[in-house]
């Protein structure tokens, strides 16, 4: 089944230089890269981004890594897009992920797991329309 998800570069990715890395991880998946762009979220926008954690102790610590340097949003679609790319991005915690994965490659650890994808399509469609428009999604 063909689908979208959203994926972003956090910070840390996109300053250790990894953009052209992780979309040629994305495409050899057989995955196509629809629209992406460089941006810098407010903390407004990470707040969104993140609202699902709220008042968890982390929440904090999330949306101050994902302002504090540009990101890189994306939007992604294949066949099984949102399960595929959890599996190519791996567990949220670095030292947990396959080894293989964009975090267990690139992660130093479970803030600075270099890449956010969606996990659902509820959160493809509540993520996308944070940093895209309808007509882009």
């Amino acid at each position: 089944m063909t689908e979208r998800t959203f994926v972003m570069i956090k910070p840390d990715g996109v300053k250790k230089g990894l953009t052209d890395e992780i979309a040629s991880r994305i495409r050899e998946s057989n995955l196509k890269i629809i629209e992406m762009k460089q941006m810098e979220l407010d903390r407004e926008t990470a707040e969104e981004l993140y609202s699902v954690h709220e008042g968890k102790e982390f929440f904090e610590k999330l949306v101050k890594h994902v302002t504090a340097g540009p990101v890189i949003p994306m939007l992604v679609e294949g066949d099984n897009a949102i399960k595929r790319m959890r599996e190519i991005i791996g567990a949220t915690n670095p030292e947990e992920a396959e080894e293989g994965t964009i975090r267990a490659d690139f992660g130093s650890d479970i803030t600075n797991n270099i890449i956010h994808s969606a996990d659902s399509p509820e959160s493809f469609k509540r993520e996308a329309r944070i940093f895209f428009s309808e007509d882009q999604i």
